[in-house]
């Protein structure tokens, strides 16, 4: 697929001024007050927009620049609150700033998708609060079943914002922001650019959600808690719209499982605290435990398509999860694990919103075309990702903290399979 029309460049060099970081919101009141006055004008702006590309078929350059550089600036003062930039940034919405938005020409777009545009932009709209902060829901369930973190839910704060919150800390005692965190914010701010873009009709191409898209000239560092994705994005109708019918056994496992997992995490812990190393028995129990809670998750949020096993299985789940073996760990580290993990379940339970969103498009997505969208997935699988490290910290599979930027994790079988 050719590259999308809004892309969100990154020039951040990580290095934050603790003061400015620790006023960071007294200082962007101005910001704010100008981003409202100038949305009130962009507000009518693309009425206007709308109503001259529903007759002539295109943008007209003046207000698609007016609307591009209100896109443009909204981007910096987002990224500067968010923390995912540095620079104080200026008024106008020129280009330039560390996180920036680049936009194409007026194109040529169909009236038909023009004249229902805010309809079709409902589910990117909904992906956009659940990434950002999260405010427009109110709805939510518990899936507790499993690792016990991941809730299922897009009231309160959002990705962005939960990450800005605990970068916020970060930023205080180190003078640098996490690389994880900043390039998921600018995964979150990539996505509400292409929102903003395509509701004003300055594009009609839909927002991608791949998280992993356009891929980081700076490679992931590597981790020994890997998710594969190799399903067909292809999905039977049948079996999509009995999905949460067709999950009540394995929940129902599920629960029975995660008792077994509570008593031996304890024996686990005790036992790596005084060794240094994790039991092995204990190491293989909880590694499928939590490998099947993956597998679990992915079908029950459209992620995989196939009826999973109950045995949590390496290899026979499309949507799979790569654990390490047992490893020396540090007695202090393994003593404060669960507090050590606070972070990450905060994130993780912000990435389970996204998910919960993403599966419930999706899931009307797939009765009418049989096909999951490629985008969602991805987005699912990247959840799913940063839940399963999150668990495999915490359970003392790994001594690896979770990585938190939207690395690349789907395999290339996946790929092929989408094209």
């Amino acid at each position: 697929m050719d590259e999308h029309p809004v892309r969100v460049t990154v020039t951040d060099d990580l290095q934050r001024n603790r003061w400015t970081v620790f006023f960071r919101l007294i200082l962007a009141i101005p910001h704010f007050i100008w981003l409202a006055l100038w949305g009130i004008g962009a507000f009518f702006a693309a009425f206007v927009n709308w109503l001259v590309t529903l007759v002539d078929g295109r943008s007209p350059q003046p207000l698609f620049d007016f609307l591009a550089a209100y896109i443009r600036y909204a981007t910096h003062v987002y990224a500067y609150v968010l923390l995912a930039a540095d620079p104080y940034p200026g008024f106008t919405g020129e280009p330039g700033y560390p996180v920036d938005v680049v936009l194409g020409r007026p194109e040529r777009q169909n009236r038909w998708k023009t004249g229902f545009r805010i309809v079709l932009a409902i589910p990117a709209i909904a992906v956009t609060g659940a990434l950002v902060d999260g405010a427009p829901y109110s709805w939510s369930a518990q899936a507790n079943g499993g690792g016990g973190n991941m809730s299922f839910r897009t009231a309160g704060t959002g990705v962005a914002v939960t990450v800005a919150f605990l970068a916020w800390f970060a930023i205080l005692a180190r003078g640098r922001m996490p690389r994880g965190f900043r390039d998921l914010v600018a995964f979150c701010l990539r996505y509400a650019a292409q929102t903003y873009a395509y509701v004003f009709v300055l594009t009609e191409r839909y927002p991608d959600a791949d998280p992993a898209l356009p891929e980081s000239a700076e490679p992931a560092p590597p981790s020994p808690v890997r998710l594969t994705l190799e399903d067909d994005p292809r999905r039977s109708r049948l079996t999509v719209f009995f999905r949460l019918l067709l999950a009540v056994p394995h929940l129902v496992w599920l629960a029975l499982w995660t008792i077994a997992s509570f008593f031996a995490l304890i024996g686990m812990w005790v036992v790596t605290v005084v060794s240094g190393r994790p039991p092995a028995g204990l190491h293989r129990f909880l590694s499928s435990y939590l490998r099947y809670v993956i597998h679990v998750y992915a079908f029950v949020a459209l992620v995989g398509g196939p009826f999973p096993g109950f045995n949590g299985r390496q290899g026979s789940y499309p949507v799979d999860l790569e654990l390490p073996g047992p490893e020396p760990q540090g007695r202090w580290g393994a003593f404060f694990r669960l507090v050590l993990a606070i972070p990450a379940f905060a994130v993780s339970s912000a990435l389970g919103g996204a998910l919960a969103v993403s599966a419930v498009l999706a899931w009307f997505f797939s009765l009418v075309t049989a096909r999951e969208p490629v985008g969602l997935q991805r987005l699912g699988a990247f959840a799913l990702r940063y839940h399963a490290q999150t668990d495999a910290f915490a359970f003392l599979l790994t001594a690896r903290y979770p990585y938190s930027g939207p690395a690349t994790h789907v395999a290339d079988e996946q790929l092929a399979l989408a094209e």
